[in-house]
């Protein structure tokens, strides 16, 4: 890949792999960071990569270095997690986005990513499997369990509306 593919891929992804992150760490600088070193990687290896397999590439690499940022911190055992039935109760809580977002945040770490990757960035499950190094019958499970999660967490639009 040359210069140029390379600002074109920067281009093309960097907006979609911050809100990828963005929605997987809740934290803006942590995700600047990650996008950040996913590009920084890019480049040190941008010989060796193709400008086909670059999107690829780059969600793997943030991907891989979420995890190592979770492991290395170990804060998803600390997260706070407030119970969103209290919040789902009052009347004058009705923002659905905040409602969902919420709800995404209580999934853990891998079932969030997969689905993410899947449902806000049009990932297809093989890349999916690709991108976090899981097996494809674990990619669907996981999304499934985190649809099914949502559902019973959220319960139906009729309700909150």
């Amino acid at each position: 890949m040359n210069k140029k593919q390379y600002n074109e891929i920067v281009e093309l992804y960097a907006d979609s792999l911050y809100r990828f992150m963005l929605k997987s760490c809740n934290q803006e600088e942590l995700s600047k960071d990650i996008v950040q070193d996913a590009f920084e990687k890019l480049w040190l290896k941008h010989e060796a990569i193709e400008f086909i397999s670059a999107k690829s590439y780059l969600f793997t690499s943030a991907y891989h270095r979420m995890i190592d940022y979770y492991r290395k911190n170990k804060r998803m055992e600390n997260e706070e997690k407030i119970p969103l039935q209290e919040h789902l109760s009052t009347n004058e809580y009705n923002d659905l986005n905040e409602i969902l977002n919420k709800a995404i945040n209580l999934l853990p770490e891998q079932q969030r990513s997969v689905l993410l990757l899947r449902d806000y960035e049009g990932y297809a499950y093989e890349e999916i499997a690709e991108i976090t190094g899981l097996s494809l019958s674990q990619v669907k499970v996981y999304i499934y369990r985190a649809r099914v999660f949502l559902k019973n967490k959220i319960g139906s639009i009729e309700a909150l509306i």
